[in-house]
């Protein structure tokens, strides 16, 4: 029986990939903390949602090749270092980037894509402190995630 090494959460913007993550950690998980140069959201903390970095530092990391995968993404970088992902078991990644995995690495992944109704995300969306507005992500997402389907498992109920 094969094991999967990693689980990959992916989702819409408001669809509970974070609350989600929050679970497996609570049952003994290792989460991979990315790097963005997106500003935090109220409440976030630096290495513990993000490690937080300005573009000069990000670029820096990828000209020293420190990341595993790195993407723009609605205007902001993103990126898990080599180390990360060799070395945790949860992590949130998007669709292209786990279109671009190695085919080893995807085999030992499981991913868990989170198609919640887009009137519950736009609502969870709304709520949120963020410098991006929701229509603007509804739309992005509605893009991105157009032809998804590289997916071990669906979940459309928004209570998991």
């Amino acid at each position: 029986m094969e094991i999967n090494k990693r689980i990959i959460i992916c989702g819409h913007g408001g669809s509970g990939k974070d609350f989600l993550k929050e679970k497996f950690i609570k049952k003994g998980f290792n989460p991979s903390i990315s790097y963005t140069t997106r500003k935090p959201r109220v409440g976030e903390l630096q290495g513990v949602d993000y490690y937080y970095c300005n573009s000069e530092e990000f670029n820096k990391m990828i000209l020293n090749d420190k990341f595993y995968e790195h993407k723009e993404f609605r205007g902001w970088l993103y990126g898990t270092t080599v180390k990360e992902f060799n070395s945790s078991d949860i992590f949130i990644m998007t669709p292209l980037a786990i279109t671009e995995l190695p085919k080893k690495d995807r085999k030992n992944s499981f991913i868990i894509y989170l198609d919640i109704d887009e009137r519950i995300r736009k609502m969870r969306l709304s709520s949120r402190n963020d410098a991006d507005s929701v229509e603007r992500r509804i739309e992005t997402d509605r893009k991105l995630f157009e032809n998804f389907k590289d997916y071990d498992l669906k979940i459309t109920d928004s209570t998991f």
